[in-house]
């Protein structure tokens, strides 16, 4: 076992961007709440489960977390990501959390939000946060393909407000990025190249072509394929643990980006600091069931079957990729 956890480790751990000292990336999920309810997505069945509440994180702890990246992330933490499980859009204090990112934290902050919010004097306002992405999820090229996958949303309107926002950045030659992306699905594969080469015509810095996993089991059919696509593949560490902490709308912090169902949940976040997690027991014992594939203490990572869909540093391409090279052009 020892020798099979020592090989373990010389490829899995602190390497690259990922570091001891703290995260490279903190997601912030700010509101449990979404306006559509598309296909891929757990949320319609999250909002009539038990950890439904419809909460919205509250502004302090906002401001706590990018105190504490500015204070002990400087040369560590690579982002700041706002998303997650509901629309960023909707909490009615998001332009200011943003600006308060931009501004005080000492890092990149970026924003995904499926568009549809994008209207009026909205844009401006999400400029002049500053942010340095804005990641938008379409998810189809065609009308009747994102009526089908994109429950609730119109194409029309979320296009025009994508174009408008890509305009706005060019016209005033702002600094700010904009990301169109696409989960790629049965109901669209048909669908990618064209949704890519429309999307670089209008003038987006990037198109990112996602694939589909099951949001940590909760999507249980996609699960269950998932787990049997991976029976012949070697079990490995999930990224995760080593990367990012998430902040909840509840406040709570966890180490899982696409848990519904508070599987991640470690501690409030009002009673201790991010430092204090990353550093400490819990995150330390993690890593360990991870590197050692011995899960009893662990039950959901346990039945997650998206770990073999994360990418370390040296597998490829991945979304933190994506933000430096971003960073090397401002």
């Amino acid at each position: 076992m020892m020798n099979e956890l020592s090989n373990t480790e010389m490829r899995y751990g602190f390497y690259d961007r990922l570091t001891e000292e703290f995260p490279s990336q903190l997601l912030i999920d700010v509101a449990e709440f979404c306006n559509l309810a598309c296909i891929h997505c757990p949320h319609s069945e999250f909002k009539k489960s038990k950890h439904y509440s419809g909460a919205k994180l509250d502004p302090e702890l906002n401001s706590k977390l990018v105190d504490e990246v500015k204070e002990y992330g400087k040369g560590f933490t690579q982002y700041i990501r706002y998303a997650s499980n509901g629309e960023p859009l909707i909490h009615p204090k998001i332009y200011e959390m943003l600006k308060y990112a931009v501004n005080h934290s000492g890092t990149k902050v970026t924003l995904t939000t499926n568009g549809t919010l994008l209207t009026g004097n909205k844009v401006e306002k999400l400029l002049d946060t500053g942010v340095n992405v804005i990641d938008v999820s379409i998810d189809a090229f065609s009308k009747d393909t994102y009526s089908k996958v994109r429950v609730n949303g119109n194409l029309d309107i979320t296009a025009a407000n994508v174009v408008n926002l890509i305009k706005a950045v060019k016209d005033n030659r702002l600094k700010s990025k904009v990301v169109v992306s696409y989960v790629e699905l049965p109901e669209n594969m048909h669908e990618t190249d064209n949704f890519e080469k429309y999307w670089k015509d209008q003038g987006a810095d990037y198109v990112v072509i996602r694939r589909l996993h099951s949001c940590s089991g909760a999507k249980i059919e996609l699960a269950q394929e998932r787990r049997n696509d991976n029976n012949n593949i070697e079990r490995r560490p999930c990224l995760y643990p080593w990367e990012r902490i998430v902040l909840s709308p509840k406040g709570w912090l966890g180490f899982c980006p696409s848990d519904w169902v508070d599987g991640s949940h470690i501690i409030e976040y009002k009673n201790i600091t991010i430092r204090e997690v990353w550093s400490g027991e819990f995150y330390t014992k993690l890593r360990q069931a991870h590197l050692a594939n011995n899960y009893s203490m662990h039950k959901f990572c346990s039945q997650c079957p998206d770990w073999a869909a994360t990418r370390w540093p040296n597998e490829g391409r991945s979304y933190a990729n994506m933000i430096d090279e971003f960073t090397e052009t401002v």
